[in-house]
């Protein structure tokens, strides 16, 4: 009985299960039956709806392969070219994405009405503006009281400005930097120093160079390929062959550097490093007598656990721009900033107070590649937010007089293609521009080439100058490490900041334009030196200065001429720049409190010499009773006024006479 009612139970269970198995295949049957296709072909049904599985997981080959196979069977089947267009827009194959909407819309032109969308955005990709204008201007029509696409007017803009910079090109003749830097291997990311005498760049180097050679089609992935820098220098004007930066380069990816002005640091880009902080960071690295320092991560605040790259240091040796997927910004990649706060034991310099650019710069799209002209106003960078000709345009924005970044404004085409357009540098005279473009060859393959432009005028930064010389022991001539500031001297503001190599003594300062600046050397157990650059009336300033720098040991008898202290002609009232040197000479006066001073006035020829002793004389007494005001003690200063009587130069000169018109500080 327990066993009849066990089997009981067992055959109804069986029914229902197959009852209910059976109501789900009627109920599978019953939707595919009822979904409608522009089909009815069931080899080409089924056929697309596991090609839409494939599209589901990202397995784009097949789906595409299994798409094309469901057009086989009815070449009427309207959905699958709309899907096929989907595939080749993930694929980045934007001509045949054009294609197929085109066949798609031809069946049927308003069954998909944002195919119509799509196909405005492929042909910006493709550089085709005036087609996406009528296209886009067709899904405007088209969608016309439905839910359009939020940035088709985006789109539409970025399309007809587009045009109008394609309609009005700019000058551009681009030719190779040089056939000695140029070899088979992708090259980009250049860097120059302020002389322009060092090159920096990224190569794409092969694992294997002979696998390479037999195949230069070969995949461009990690396994196949690792990123390294190269160096190039300029021997008698020209490039010399590139050579691998040992102690950087790592069987790793290095890229997306940037050097300082003088070429002795070097900031770039690692990713998934042991010390990393996030997926790729920022790193730091100097010259030394035995070649680069071994890499370090910079850290925080800079680096966080996002992504930070595309470093660029300002050649005021002050601040550094970077680019950063971090939490905050204005959209997915924002350029930002950080400042030099201090220096660690072994050199590296500390960042602090990172802001982010701002909306003036950064948009919601993507701004990468920033660069920062020796000008320090002129900015130059990628964006795919504001509106250009391809999907990363370069850009350049100006400072205003308050500081504020102006509108950014596109460099113009054919710079800017329908590719992508970044890592932009220019020289310090504003006239020559490096950049990577991607070219043709003659086997169908594409590569990265460095190429050098003359810079437009409507998109060229301030002309600057620098200083280039050498600072050492003015009796051993021993080479020093010396820090270096230029002061603009009516508003007191350090303008540059930069040191001496300790193993030879070179050193360059950027020189801006239109201003007066003070520049200063200084060494401990030594005076400092000072020198004057009167550039307010210059209009050019592209010719560089080269200048040795001789520093006195804090000894008897030295002396300090006070190069950037001025006087009205014939007074004795300090003009309001001298206050920036004076206040030098206070500071080295508390940091040595066993020195006595002695301030001499001179004076040139001009006039006669118990007028120009007076003079002299007036002039040493005021700029003693400034040190006073600052708190050095009396018995530690004197003064006295030598007139024309100790001349360093020929007065028969205007240059002469204003070497010879000087206020000197003798240690006694």
């Amino acid at each position: 009985m327990i066993r009849l009612l066990s089997l009981v139970i067992a055959m109804v269970l069986l029914c229902a299960l197959y009852q209910n198995s059976d109501c789900q295949a009627q109920t599978k049957k019953k939707q595919q039956t009822h979904q409608k296709y522009s089909t009815k072909s069931k080899k080409a049904i089924l056929a697309y709806q596991d090609a839409e599985l494939d599209y589901q997981y990202q397995r784009l080959s097949s789906a595409l392969l299994k798409f094309q196979q469901a057009v086989s069977f009815d070449p009427k089947f309207t959905e699958a070219y709309f899907m096929i267009s989907e595939v080749y827009r993930d694929m980045g194959d934007y001509e045949k994405q054009v294609e197929n909407i085109q066949i798609a819309v031809g069946l049927d032109s308003t069954y998909y009405v944002s195919a119509y969308y799509h196909a405005g955005v492929a042909l910006c990709n493709l550089g085709k503006f005036a087609e996406a204008t009528e296209w886009l201007e067709l899904y405007k029509k088209y969608s016309k009281g439905k839910r359009t696409q939020r940035n088709v007017d985006e789109w539409l803009n970025k399309a007809l400005i587009a045009k109008n910079l394609m309609e009005h090109p700019v000058p551009f003749k681009p030719h190779p930097i040089s056939d000695n830097v140029a070899t088979d291997y992708d090259q980009y990311w250049p860097s120059i120093t302020l002389d322009e005498e060092e090159l920096v760049f990224t190569t794409l180097m092969p694992r294997d160079t002979a696998a390479f050679a037999a195949n230069k089609k070969l995949t461009k992935n990690s396994i196949n390929f690792n990123e390294d820098f190269y160096i190039s220098r300029k021997i008698k004007n020209e490039w010399s062959k590139p050579q691998p930066m040992k102690g950087i380069n790592t069987p790793h990816n290095e890229g997306a550097q940037a050097l300082s002005a003088d070429g002795q640091w070097m900031f770039f880009t690692a990713c998934g490093r042991d010390d990393s902080k996030g997926s790729c960071d920022i790193y730091f690295s100097r010259r030394t007598a035995t070649g680069w320092s071994e890499p370090q991560n910079i850290g925080a605040p800079v680096n966080t656990p996002y992504w930070e790259s595309q470093p660029c240091f300002s050649a005021d040796g002050q601040t550094l721009y970077f680019v950063s997927g971090r939490p905050g910004g204005k959209g997915e990649m924002d350029i930002w900033t950080a400042k030099i706060c201090g220096f660690m034991r072994n050199g590296m310099p500390i960042f602090g107070d990172v802001k982010n650019l701002g909306d003036s710069i950064n948009t919601s799209g993507n701004e990468t590649s920033p660069f920062i002209h020796p000008d320090n106003k002129t900015l130059y960078f990628s964006s795919d937010g504001w509106p250009g000709v391809g999907k990363l345009d370069i850009f350049i924005s100006r400072k205003d007089e308050k500081g504020n970044w102006k509108t950014p404004q596109n460099i113009g085409y054919p710079i800017n293609t329908e590719l992508d357009n970044n890592g932009f540098v220019i020289n310090a005279a504003g006239t020559t521009a490096y950049l990577a473009s991607t070219q043709k060859q003659d086997d169908g393959t594409y590569k990265k080439e460095l190429l050098c432009f003359e810079l437009p005028q409507e998109i060229k930064p301030e002309p600057v100058s620098y200083v280039k010389g050498r600072v050492y022991d003015s009796k051993t001539r021993k080479p020093l490490q010396a820090n270096l500031e230029l002061i603009r001297l009516d508003t007191k503001e350090k303008q540059v900041s930069a040191q001496s190599e300790a193993t030879d003594g070179v050193f360059i300062v950027c020189l801006p334009s239109n201003k007066d600046y003070g520049l200063f050397a200084t060494c401990p157990g030594y005076l400092y030196g000072s020198m004057n650059f009167a550039l307010k009336d210059a209009t050019t300033t592209q010719d560089r200065v080269v200048l040795d720098i001789p520093l006195s040991p804090i000894d008897t008898g030295q002396k300090i001429t006070l190069n950037n202290v001025f006087f009205d002609t014939n007074s004795t009232e300090l003009k309001e720049e001298s206050v920036v040197e004076l206040d030098k000479l206070v500071t080295l006066m508390k940091n040595n409190a066993e020195i006595k001073v002695e301030i001499g006035g001179h004076t040139d020829n001009v006039g006669s010499a118990d007028y120009n002793k007076k003079l002299s004389e007036g002039r040493a007494k005021t700029t003693v009773d400034y040190l006073k005001s600052k708190g050095i003690e009396p018995q530690r200063i004197s003064y006295k006024g030598y007139g024309m009587t100790q001349p360093i130069d020929n007065n028969q000169t205007e240059e002469g006479r204003a070497q010879n018109r000087r206020i000197e500080a003798k240690i006694l």
